[in-house]
């Protein structure tokens, strides 16, 4: 074949409907409906669901939004806790064309109302729980906004504010809506925001093929197997639940709702309706470690938790290990869909003793199988650091569980993936076998003296201490150092322990000039996805 010959694998054999679809998560309904139709889908409170009738109230919403005049490409909020109502939103709103914005319950109201404008949202989705600070946040736009009230019975106070009820608004719809996958994979399917700790949070925006991939890089990764049962501790307003709505209905799994994470409902949970899997920040795994002995439940299977949000120090995955939880360690942001990095635990591992073992899962690892480039990089060269451990640079992504980019915001999206690279912000190290660990975030490391000292480093060693239930480590101001370690500790009930105790435990366990100068005692403020707020514990130095 000459070199102006055509290819013939590119000859004629271009895609069309019988060989090609856009990849999208909304499949995975319809499929796990038509085979497993009377498996339970859903389960909250006394309520029961089969995937059949999941299916058929998420096209019933996807309907209603259409009838209601929402348009593809509009936005569809939804403020509620984990509740059968935002799992439908996850399929049905982008099955109405539109995209899924899910707002964080936890906050307050002039943000809720930047989301609702920036985002341009056309109708709002609000759990009764949340209907003062919803109101509040409506009364702020500028334009009328449709409301419809989630009119749950397990909600504590609050009122309707909106045009109907949910139930109501789903009868407006047809149970056969005939619904269309996205036209391109790259249309839009959700808009989640940031946290927002300095100025405005960004809109962050993923796509249909994102979705389909990172859900079932949770089923593989995590190596689930059909029909788990999930309990939904982790926010589904969360990244979208890490794309885990769309992972359990891929595998014709049982979704357990939970409106409150407290140690007493996970137990309760697990020994009732035989979790087998969950997500959660280390403040969960911090709540069952801790439960009281009334709160406890005796279960005979083993619970699969995936645990990120913050890294976890090696002592709270030792206790874990030791209650019975099998525990998986990821790594990810919103800007990657959830986690995009796993602790890929090998075999050989497993004869480690046990500190061994927790000190090699607390690393966060290896790329989810959807992730095409995973790279600690120095961010002015842009060249990978050395694989030895010790070479701090900022971990970087590529791929299709990479974002569109910011809304609105082309600034900020060039920045963040300039280079071909997602710039993540957080430091780290590349061991020499290709796990990466984190070090720290670029703005919570500490220069002490001119030595670097990072906060993780400080903070592994104080969850080590017996008194100690949380702590967080930031940088105060000092006149002869420029910066040192303050350590933030809260206590375990009825436990004590000084300023000198602590600080005193950290020398002996860590080189000297790391320790905390100081200690202050009391809760740490947290977001609702159980990251430790830095930047408000820095402000008490301001």
């Amino acid at each position: 074949m000459s070199d102006s010959d055509p290819n013939p694998f590119e000859t004629r054999l271009d895609p069309n409907p019988a060989n090609y679809a856009a990849l999208t998560p909304l499949g995975f309904l319809e499929r796990s409906a038509s085979v497993y139709p009377d498996r339970v889908s859903v389960i909250h409170g006394e309520e029961r669901y089969r995937w059949s009738e999941t299916r058929d109230r998420c096209r019933r919403l996807a309907s209603a939004l259409r009838r209601s005049g929402i348009e593809e490409g509009d936005t569809v909020s939804v403020l509620a806790p984990n509740v059968p109502a935002l799992y439908e939103a996850s399929f049905a709103v982008p099955m109405a064309g539109a995209v899924l914005n899910a707002i964080n319950t936890r906050l307050d109201p002039a943000t809720i109302a930047f989301i609702l404008e920036h985002g341009r949202s056309r109708l709002l989705i609000v759990d009764r729980e949340l209907s003062p600070v919803a109101r509040d946040a409506v009364a702020r736009l500028e334009r009328e906004l449709s409301v419809v009230d989630i009119d749950d019975p397990a909600a504590r106070g609050g009122e309707r504010i909106g045009e109907c009820d949910y139930e109501t608004f789903l009868e407006r719809g047809d149970p056969e809506f005939a619904w269309r996958p996205p036209h391109d994979e790259w249309q839009a399917i959700a808009l989640n925001y940031t946290s927002g700790t300095t100025g405005n949070p960004k809109g962050v925006v993923y796509h249909h093929r994102g979705a389909y991939l990172n859900a079932l890089s949770n089923a593989i990764g995590w190596q689930m197997g059909a029909h788990p049962v999930y309990l939904w501790t982790l926010p589904m307003f969360h990244c979208n639940g890490w794309c885990f709505p769309w992972t359990i209905a891929a595998l014709g799994g049982t979704n357990v709702c939970l409106r409150r994470v407290e140690a007493g409902a996970i137990y309760d949970a697990i020994a009732d309706h035989g979790v087998t899997h969950f997500c959660g920040a280390p403040v969960v795994l911090n709540f069952i470690l801790n439960a009281r002995e009334e709160e406890r439940r005796a279960f005979a299977h083993k619970v699969e938790i995936m645990t990120a949000a913050a890294p976890p120090p090696a002592a709270v995955l030792e206790g874990m290990e030791s209650l019975g939880f099998h525990m998986t360690h990821v790594y990810g942001l919103t800007e990657t869909y959830g986690p995009a990095v796993i602790c890929a635990w090998k075999p050989e591992w497993n004869a480690l003793p046990a500190p061994e073992r927790a000190a090699l899962k607390a690393r966060q690892g290896v790329r989810y199988h959807a992730l095409e480039g995973l790279e600690v990089m120095d961010p002015e060269t842009m060249r990978p650091v050395p694989r030895d451990g010790v070479t701090t640079g900022e971990v970087m992504f590529r791929g299709n569980i990479v974002m569109k980019g910011y809304l609105a915001n082309p600034g900020a999206t060039d920045d963040a993936l300039a280079g071909g690279w997602f710039h993540s912000g957080d430091l780290a190290v590349m061991h020499p076998d290709g796990y990466v660990q984190l070090k720290d975030r670029l703005k919570d490391i500490i220069i002490s003296g001119g030595e670097n000292i990072s906060s993780i480093e400080v903070e592994d060693v104080l969850y080590r201490h017996p008194a100690v239930l949380e702590a967080a480590v930031v940088a105060r101001p000092d006149e002869t150092w420029g910066e040192t370690p303050c350590a933030f500790v809260t206590l375990r009930e009825g436990a004590s322990a000084e300023e000198s105790d602590i600080i005193a435990f950290c020398r002996d366990n860590m080189a000297h000039f790391k320790a905390p100068k100081s200690v202050i005692f009391g809760p740490l403020p947290k977001t609702s996805t159980g990251k430790v707020q830095k930047f408000r514990l820095r402000q008490r130095f301001d």
